[in-house]
């Protein structure tokens, strides 16, 4: 056996179908993904459809948890259409990477921890939130994906707004005169 030390900057300069082959190797080295034989046949689970309120729900149980909330913020990325019906497909090593996560571990501990929060809200400990292949990759319904690009942007907006701006709506309350008293 022999082993090769690469740096990062080594990784990056490398040719795609380098990057794609290590990436592979990684993932398969740490039996993160799937591994499907050869008689196999292709699984025919499809990742849950979340709404708008359910994906304000699972963000309001994972508050506190940062590795969680890291991992379901990249899902705000508008992903590849992939299949029919289509699903929107993120390399999980781009989650890693762009959400500054430690490890490949630790996004799938976020991952773990959003399936959860999914199957208590549900009431249900067989939905999926997402799936995964045996190449790395992991696949969300693309109307999950747009929901949680919209809570993204909402908090995004709320948060850049003054602080005035963000107490209008309290001010506005029944019973209170204009000047919210």
């Amino acid at each position: 056996m022999i082993g090769i030390t690469l740096t990062a900057d080594q990784i990056c300069k490398a040719p795609i179908e380098v990057r794609r082959w290590i990436e592979h190797e990684v993932i398969a080295g740490l039996h993160l993904a799937p591994q499907a034989s050869a008689s196999s046949s292709p699984r025919s689970t499809r990742p849950t459809i979340c709404n708008e309120d359910e994906i304000a729900a699972i963000f309001g149980r994972l508050r506190g948890m940062p590795v969680a909330l890291s991992v379901l913020f990249e899902f705000r990325k508008p992903g590849i259409n992939f299949g029919d019906p289509p699903v929107k497909s993120f390399r999980l090593m781009d989650i890693l990477h762009n959400s500054k996560l430690e490890s490949i571990e630790q996004v799938m501990t976020g991952l773990d921890a959003i399936g959860t929060a999914l199957a208590d809200l549900r009431g249900d400990p067989g939905i999926r939130f997402c799936d995964f292949d045996n190449e790395g990759h992991c696949f969300l319904a693309p109307q999950t994906q747009a929901n949680i690009a919209k809570l993204w942007h909402e908090i995004v907006v709320r948060q850049q707004m003054p602080a005035d701006a963000r107490r209008e709506p309290l001010l506005r309350s029944p019973g209170l005169g204009s000047n919210g008293l």
